[in-house]
């Protein structure tokens, strides 16, 4: 079957990325619902090497940008090169053409990089000059975040914030999991080889996205799944402090993608219909990005999953 070929996938990468079960999970479920990864926390814990793992179980290339002030749209996109032994520009492309890109510390770029990169994250497309190029079907943009150090740093836009499907927020590892990240680095670098499992191919992946769209969603839960997003954008019907707190809710792309990942979610889980657990076990990575908090939210020292949270025990289950 399809889904035990993610599985085994899931396996691979938990035993590459050590104590991260819910990343590598979300790692999955952005693969399967096509979409895009915001990851933030400090730097060390494998961000990297988990988009690695993940090339390495599929069929496609990956691509690693570091991220500076001093980046530029065509070191993401391409340029036209000249050849003087024909005279003609011939369209030299960047790392955004291949399957996987990390976009390591994303917020380090100048607004010109971002736009470069918001059209191939919404669009598929980079335009260069008057040309438009398509990108490869299978694409996926890991981006990520350094929640430490923000001198120097471009926050990133609304507009591109919305185009992720999820944020992930990822801490450090407890003692018995740094055990067991320094054995298996230690055993990698003796044997000087990396386990690669069997790549799992572009047409099953697309394969397995068709059959998640057509899982069982009740329409009960459609309904609560719409509620949870227009408690974000009409919180007042629901509580006054939590009015109080939102300033902007989300907008329908949230809805979408809080139906995908859910359907994802459940169809990772064996079954092929969409539960309430579904939809709330993915409801905070897909909006914590997208609900924005007051003035007075952030005096009160609420952040957005605390906000999310009260959404979940005011919106009715059905």
């Amino acid at each position: 079957m399809v889904v035990d070929a993610f599985n085994h996938l899931k396996q691979y990468l938990d035993s590459q990325v050590i104590g991260q079960h819910d990343f590598t999970k979300n790692i999955l479920i952005a693969l399967l619902a096509d979409g895009h990864l915001l990851v933030e926390g400090p730097p060390g814990l494998a961000k990297t090497r988990a988009v690695n793992a993940l090339a390495n179980g599929v069929e496609g290339d990956f691509h690693r940008v570091q991220f500076t002030p001093d980046l530029l749209p065509a070191d993401l996109t391409g340029t036209d090169i000249y050849r003087p032994e024909t005279g003609q520009f011939v369209f030299q492309q960047g790392p955004l053409f291949h399957n996987l890109v990390l976009a390591d510390e994303i917020n380090r770029a100048p607004a010109k990089v971002q736009s470069a990169l918001l059209e191939a994250m919404a669009e598929r497309q980079i335009t260069v000059g008057n040309k438009t190029y398509k990108l490869p079907e299978l694409f996926l943009v890991m981006a990520t975040q350094n929640p430490i150090e923000q001198e120097g740093t471009y926050p990133l836009p609304e507009a591109q914030l919305d185009r992720f499907l999820m944020h992930l927020n990822i801490d450090y590892p407890g003692a018995a999991t740094e055990l067991e990240i320094l054995r298996l680095t230690r055993g990698e670098a003796i044997s000087n080889q990396v386990a690669k499992p069997t790549p799992i191919t572009q047409d099953t992946i697309f394969a397995a996205r068709k059959s998640i769209l057509e899982m069982h969603l009740a329409e009960p839960l459609e309904q609560y799944l719409v509620q949870l997003i227009i408690a974000t954008r009409q919180p007042q019907r629901y509580d006054d402090k939590l009015a109080n707190w939102i300033e902007f809710g989300a907008s329908p792309r949230a809805t979408i993608a809080l139906d995908k990942c859910a359907r994802a979610h459940a169809w990772l889980a064996g079954r092929d219909f969409v539960g309430p657990d579904d939809i709330q076990a993915v409801f905070h990575n897909c909006m914590r990005h997208r609900v924005l908090c007051t003035y007075e939210a952030e005096a009160e020292g609420m952040t957005p999953d605390q906000i999310l949270d009260r959404i979940l025990q005011l919106v009715p289950v059905p």
